[in-house]
């Protein structure tokens, strides 16, 4: 892991390059934001972007949703992973909030994560995006950029939530789970991460472990 004043310095580049990013969801309210973030796991933003247009112009709320049969949903959300599943959690969600929350959606973690499809990490989001809270998000891209780089040392997304919230101050919490997933998107990807053009490959102890020795 790096250092603490190495931290800082990445920190500050990542802001630099990223500045004040937020999500590439689409969602005109909580609930809406709520449930594209469920549909964004193991699939991308700019999917569920294209589904939920049309699926939140129908049906913008809790209640309205509940319109909608499982079959129904399934067959408008069938080109996400997981669709199944997500269908079935995000219309028990639905039924949850309007019976248990009055229709809205709560802005404590232990709330949230009692709704069925929503683990720490969505939660996280939903606090952090939808309620202003301090919160890192650890989805794929911060957990893999995160302990490339050095930010954190950890074999789960919990660890390194958890380190990442002691190596970065509070106040940076929520810009900096943007700013790991847009570099996640941009530069440090799954496969090929573009080393040559980082910003951070003089900090990355990924890349040092990569670069040949002179």
């Amino acid at each position: 892991m790096l250092p603490r004043a190495k931290i800082r310095e990445v920190l500050t580049i990542l802001q630099n390059h990223y500045g004040s990013t937020t999500t590439a969801l689409r969602y005109n309210n909580l609930f809406q934001l709520l449930v594209a973030t469920i549909l964004s796991a193991q699939s991308t933003d700019k999917q569920v972007n294209k589904i939920t247009a049309d699926l939140f112009d129908e049906y913008p709320d809790a209640e309205s949703f509940l319109k909608l049969s499982e079959n129904e949903l399934e067959k408008r959300i069938k080109s996400i992973g997981l669709y199944k599943n997500k269908a079935k959690n995000i219309l028990k969600a639905a039924d949850k909030l309007v019976n248990d929350f009055g229709g809205k959606v709560p802005d404590s973690r232990e709330k949230l994560m009692e709704l069925p499809g929503v683990g720490r990490k969505t939660a996280n989001v939903v606090l952090s995006i939808g309620f202003r809270q301090d919160a890192i998000a650890v989805d794929t891209h911060v957990f893999r950029v995160s302990n490339r780089i050095g930010l954190a040392e950890a074999d789960t997304p919990k660890k390194t939530e958890e380190q990442l919230m002691k190596n970065i101050p509070r106040f940076h919490w929520s810009n900096a789970h943007h700013w790991l997933i847009w570099h996640g998107r941009q530069v440090c990807k799954a496969s090929r991460p573009l080393c040559s053009e980082c910003p951070l490959k003089h900090y990355c102890l990924y890349y040092q472990e990569l670069k040949p020795s002179s």
